[in-house]
């Protein structure tokens, strides 16, 4: 059956591959796309062929989807009929000289330091709730963390003494960020009321829900949007504080290797997009400030 063989490719980027729950569930959602169009077809995912794949592409555009999403798509169909093959199961590759379609380079928004200011003062920190998540604004400006690294740290992955977080980020590659002056000490002002919304039971994770779980990333999106608005800056993500944590590094002369290190990226063309937008912030500067610009 399809879906035997999607679980099964699944199950190898899993145990083999290593990928995290977050990267399977993509992986997921775009081949059951591909499942979907197969089926309208009455086609089952080894009998798709070439002509089938240029289709697929032209209905995914047909649906709004962007360059980026689709390559995406792409990317993941590709792995699995590599896996077919090599698994001998298919003897031949649909995928073979389909190209990717072509990319715009979207530059990450960010907010300025003012932004972040107002941001980080959203919390009502008379309250173990506001507590937090001060502090976990502050980490996670402080840190460059994906939401997800966020809301997996444990208490043993925070050194305050030492001022470094240890985060288990994509394909399972561990890295140690320093922690700021800042974030250390509202993690410390969050540790007492991290106790009470425990309310004796235990709990690995540093950052818990008013019932002692494990904060979702789903909820941190809300309670991040939900202060976005509160400080009147409009839509803010937690992704956003990640592109702002390295815009501003690199403003401040940090070079691009370590900015790469501590986000994260094994590729450092990925981290290459951020010095993009300190161009445009420079060009910004010259053509308000000089007087010949």
């Amino acid at each position: 059956m399809p879906r035997d063989l999607l679980e099964d490719f699944l199950n190898y980027l899993r145990v083999e591959r290593g990928l995290s729950a977050n990267t399977l569930d993509s992986y997921r959602t775009d081949l059951k796309k591909l499942l979907a169009f197969a089926q309208s077809r009455d086609k089952e995912l080894v009998s798709v062929e070439r002509a089938d794949m240029t289709d697929f592409l032209q209905h995914l555009r047909q649906m709004g989807l962007d360059p980026r999403s689709i390559a995406r798509i792409l990317t993941a169909v590709r792995g699995f009929y590599k896996f077919l093959l090599l698994d001998e199961i298919i003897a031949y590759d649909p995928t073979v000289n389909i190209e990717s379609p072509k990319q715009w380079q979207t530059l990450p928004k960010f907010l300025t330091p003012e932004e972040i200011e107002k941001l980080l003062e959203q919390p009502d920190e008379k309250t173990d709730i506001g507590k937090r998540d001060r502090a976990m604004l502050e980490v996670l400006y402080a840190t460059g963390l994906r939401v997800s690294e966020l809301v997996s740290l444990k208490m043993s992955d925070v050194n305050l003494e030492l001022g470094l977080v240890s985060c288990l980020g994509k394909g399972s590659k561990e890295r140690n960020i320093p922690l700021g002056r800042s974030a250390i000490a509202k993690v410390r002002s969050y540790l007492p009321a991290r106790e009470s919304l425990l309310a004796g039971n235990r709990s690995p994770f540093l950052f818990v829900t008013s019932r002692g779980g494990q904060v979702t990333r789903q909820a941190f999106w809300k309670i991040i949007v939900d202060y976005g608005r509160q400080a009147g800056i409009g839509h803010v993500s937690p992704h956003m504080l990640r592109h702002s944590f390295a815009t501003h590094l690199l403003e401040h002369g940090a070079d691009l290797r370590s900015v790469q290190l501590m986000l994260g990226h094994s590729d450092i063309s990925t981290t290459q997009i951020y010095t993009h937008v300190t161009n445009e912030r420079l060009r910004e500067v010259f053509q308000k400030y000089h007087p010949r610009a």
